[in-house]
């Protein structure tokens, strides 16, 4: 009987502390969202002095996709346009794919990279490479699977200039085949909302900052004045890194949604998404077993054992239990609705959820046990991961 009720009052308070974690997590990021503005809804007309921009893409074995993503930049509806694409080593035919399309167009220039520096990370060093080469008043750094509509790159530089913007990065629409992709991406995308809080990376008095691969365009200026990529060479989770210094140092940023402008085919199947975030889930804990290990149990608590709770409680502990539950179901669907996914694949959101914490652990676990990382092909010794620290 003690044990038992000493369950039931353990229960109980646990389920007020996580309905009020929805209640106030869920509000918070369902209206800061919406103040989050669409690209497609920023005008493309006001513009009469074009700023110079140069778009850098780092490309490694991109056979795949290289040609249809440079297409849809060279076909920018924007007259001030410098394309730089720097090969980073490839062995699958990028290359001769790269040189065929630059002899076709003067302002798209291709340059190879047959070695890589120590201490950098061939991303990196590649997308550094490409900044030295360019001459825009802006860099944007572009993924080689990116496609953007032809009024996506005036748009953006439009809505910087009249917000007096440093940096803007895009969420670019994704779309995914498959049930369960879809389920993992949609508990990925909750958890990185409302971690990130991005709608606060235009507040100058927050220290949220947001950056995304996809599409990241920065003021050249303030690209150098903060380190370039030279003060994040060693980090996989670069795009994240490069907007945490850009935001210390003063610097303006905001972020847009990209649906209907911008997409990428980021992961065909849970597979390739468990390969992809083995290089930098471990990395968005500074590679510290403890901060997993906090996060986990925190994930467990607050987002699976609910779906247990309201099993094994009885009465008011149940109650709030499922009054939880609704919350979190509305600001799920909320969500999948405002981004465009199926609001349906939230039902699979506690083993979906279990899913993305064994990709954090395998992450985790494979970087402990190799020291280190393998990206493209590359090992990356953990030390030095560590070591450059931001």
């Amino acid at each position: 009987m003690i044990y038992d009720s000493l369950f039931e009052n353990i229960s109980f308070y646990l389920a007020v502390l996580i309905l009020l974690f929805y209640l106030v997590a869920g509000i918070d990021a369902f209206f800061g969202a919406r103040t989050i503005k669409f690209l497609r809804n920023c005008p493309a007309e006001k513009m009469r002095v074009f700023p110079r921009v140069s778009v850098v893409i780092a490309a490694r074995n991109e056979r795949r996709h290289i040609e249809t993503a440079l297409q849809s930049v060279l076909s920018q509806d924007y007259p001030a346009l410098e394309i730089i694409v720097v090969d980073d080593r490839s062995t699958d035919g990028t290359s001769a794919i790269l040189d065929r399309i630059s002899l076709k167009h003067a302002h798209l220039k291709s340059y190879h990279i047959s070695d890589l520096p120590e201490g950098w990370l061939g991303k990196n060093h590649a997308l550094f490479f490409g900044s030295g080469k360019a001459s825009g008043d802006y860099l944007l750094f572009m993924d080689a699977d990116v496609l953007m509509a032809p009024t996506t790159i005036i748009r953006t530089i439009g809505f910087m200039i009249e917000k007096r913007l440093d940096h803007v990065t895009l969420f670019p629409e994704l779309p995914l085949k498959g049930i369960l992709l879809n389920m993992v991406v949609g508990v990925f995308a909750i958890l990185f909302i409302l971690f990130t809080r991005p709608w606060q990376a235009k507040n100058p008095s927050s220290a949220k900052h947001i950056g995304i691969g996809a599409f990241n365009l920065v003021r050249a200026k303030v690209y150098r004045e903060v380190g370039s990529h030279q003060a994040i060479a060693m980090r996989p989770d670069d795009d994240m890194k490069l907007a945490k210094l850009i935001k210390k140092k003063g610097f303006r940023q905001d972020c847009l949604l990209g649906k209907g402008m911008v997409s990428v085919e980021w992961y065909r199947s849970v597979r390739e998404l468990i390969q992809g975030l083995e290089k930098n889930a471990f990395a968005s804990f500074n590679y510290h077993l403890s901060g997993v290990i906090v996060a986990t149990a925190m994930n467990l608590l607050m987002f699976v054992w609910p779906f247990i709770g309201i099993v094994v409680t009885s009465g008011m502990t149940q109650l709030i239990y499922m009054a939880a539950l609704g919350i979190l179901a509305l600001f799920y669907v909320a969500n999948a609705t405002f981004q465009g996914m199926n609001p349906w694949y939230g039902l699979g959101f506690p083993v979906a959820n279990l899913i993305f914490i064994y990709i954090l652990w395998v992450s985790t676990l494979n970087t402990l046990l190799k020291k280190g990382i393998v990206w493209r092909g590359t090992y990356y010794s953990l030390a030095k991961l560590k070591a450059n620290k931001v």
